[in-house]
């Protein structure tokens, strides 16, 4: 039987566990997010910023930007999860909003965007609109997957079908993108691309979970930040 691909069912279905710790892939996601911001924090500073998680899920990103003292908004079209997002703000005393939905009006100084590119279907929109939303100057920092043989083998056959540390299905390979065609798409959509780096494993914690940290070669995981041209004087 073909597994389907691409399932963005899996962020309502664990929903209700999603800041429990009780569940291994949600867990990865949640250890991913010191990796990206030890690239993210050298390219832009989030003090008193206000700054859209796009794709927020379940809110790790977004709670980890308030803690930075962002003004914060995560959207994500996960109903569910905005849920959790906004109960666990709540019971935090987190002042964040969140929003369900695909898209966003107000200016933002960044747009913060992971695990997200890999998954859409009309990726020359989805820039489009971020470019759209920034601040002229504002900045857009992302992370996405590389379409190469090793990526295919660590996302797909290691991380989904052996390890399980991805639901089976989550990913659809074809959906990868070289960091060449993004830099493209990038200028295409009237952003300026700028450094790019890869993340990936760098140790296991107590729990013998991946911990992630910055790497120099981009093969599978990488991240980026990409500017919105200031208006000119």
């Amino acid at each position: 039987m073909t597994t389907k691909r691409n399932k963005q069912e899996i962020y309502d279905d664990v929903a209700g566990q999603w800041w429990s710790d009780e569940i291994r892939w949600v867990r990865t996601l949640k250890n991913l997010v010191p990796a990206r911001f030890a690239f993210f924090d050298h390219h832009f500073e989030f003090s008193k910023k206000t700054v859209l998680d796009l794709g927020c899920a379940g809110g790790f990103m977004a709670e980890a930007l308030y803690k930075k003292g962002a003004a914060v908004t995560g959207i994500d079209p996960a109903e569910q999860a905005i849920k959790a997002a906004r109960a666990h703000a709540a019971a935090t005393r987190k002042d964040i909003k969140y929003d369900f939905g695909v898209g966003e009006s107000l200016p933002y100084d960044a747009v913060v965007c992971v695990d997200v590119l890999e998954h859409v279907s009309d990726l020359a929109r989805v820039l489009s609109e971020v470019r759209r939303v920034l601040n002229p100057g504002g900045a857009f920092l992302f992370d996405t997957i590389n379409r190469t043989l090793a990526a295919r083998i660590a996302v797909i056959t290691v991380a989904e079908d052996i390890l399980r540390l991805l639901p089976k299905g989550t990913h659809d390979p074809a959906l990868f993108i070289k960091p060449g065609e993004l830099r493209n798409d990038l200028r295409d959509s009237g952003l300026v691309c700028g450094p790019m780096t890869g993340i990936g494993p760098s140790g296991i914690s107590l729990k013998g979970d991946f911990k992630f940290g910055v790497l120099p070669f981009k093969q599978v995981v990488y991240a980026g930040v990409a500017r919105k041209p200031k208006v000119p004087k």
